[in-house]
């Protein structure tokens, strides 16, 4: 006889991805069991038709807005009407489907590109709409603002009469188990860990990085991730409340301090265990100096990152080498 549901019943949308799938993990540590997940194949949430249907059906009493079409540089740039159009049916469908199906807690997962290309750094939660994005994922990040503007407005609509709460999220640079390890279109840590792995395996002498090594990135561990969205997710409205402003919601979710990409390759290499010299080509674009997410409303709210960079690049790469 199989475990018989208790608790809430928790939807996961986007349950593959490598954020979804860390919410999955984290809920089930909780002992939460009644979990609701469908596969892109099985409901399209662009569809907004279908995810009517699904809410109807389900009737789950939370949601985790983690589905989202994500990519690198390259793909924002071939796809950007795929990534806006896509993303705002997502979340439009998902989070008004939850409100007319009397789902009172929902949190939705947004991006540190939401910030203006030129933020001051920390980037704090106010910077928001303060300056000119980054043109190549613009498209994107308005559809995450507009996710983030979505809860708020639901919230500021129907939060007295209907007990609606919806929360949102944004996480720095992530990594970890479920991670994208694409030769072309996977972020810097996958990227870094596939490269020094096959000079490993090879026994190159060297490995050459792009760039002069000096910007600076901060990096999450996916379940450090996680176990912060459930633990947004679960605060009392008071003490969300306390913290936040109704247009002015959002929580940014950081390590709390950055390294240098040449520190980054150092660390990769270590966690690897390749021998060989790393070179940086600097004739390569570097891109932003700095992206550093400011996590102070986070801390204050009494959550703190635990995964230190070391023991994420060691787990990451022994979930690498299990793929490979």
């Amino acid at each position: 006889m199989g475990v018989i549901p208790s608790g809430p019943k928790i939807y996961i949308a986007g349950h593959r991805g490598m954020v979804g799938s860390a919410i999955v993990r984290a809920l089930q540590s909780h002992g939460h069991n009644n979990l609701v997940t469908r596969t892109h194949d099985e409901l399209d949430l662009t569809n907004q038709a279908a995810v009517n249907a699904f809410f109807a059906d389900e009737k789950p009493d939370q949601v985790y807005l983690a589905a989202a079409k994500v990519g690198g540089i390259h793909a924002n740039n071939t796809y950007p009407a795929d990534f806006i159009y896509q993303n705002l049916m997502v979340q439009a469908n998902v989070i008004e489907a939850a409100f007319r199906h009397g789902v009172k807690k929902l949190l939705f997962l947004g991006s540190s590109c939401i910030y203006p290309r030129l933020a001051k750094q920390p980037m704090r939660e106010d910077a928001l709409l303060t300056g000119l994005l980054e043109p190549t994922n613009e498209p994107y990040a308005i559809a995450k603002i507009a996710g983030i503007k979505l809860c708020e407005s639901y919230n500021r609509q129907y939060g007295a009469s209907h007990g609606v709460d919806y929360r949102s999220v944004m996480p720095t640079n992530l990594y970890g188990p479920g991670d994208t390890y694409h030769p072309e279109n996977s972020h810097v840590i996958p990227a870094l860990i596939r490269r020094f792995h096959e000079a490993k395996v090879a026994g190159a002498p060297s490995v050459s990085i792009w760039g002069s090594g000096t910007p600076k990135r901060e990096f999450l561990y996916v379940d450090d991730m996680a176990a912060a969205s459930v633990f947004v997710m679960n605060l009392p409205l008071a003490t969300y409340a306390q913290h936040t402003q109704p247009m002015l919601s959002h929580i940014n979710v950081g390590f709390g301090s950055d390294v240098t990409i040449a520190e980054l390759a150092q660390a990769v290499g270590r966690a690897v265990g390749y021998q060989g010299a790393i070179e940086f080509d600097s004739t390569k674009p570097d891109g932003a100096p700095r992206k550093w997410m400011d996590s102070s409303r986070l801390n204050a709210l009494g959550w703190q990152a635990k995964v230190n960079l070391e023991r994420g690049l060691s787990l990451a790469y022994q979930n690498f080498v299990s793929q490979s």
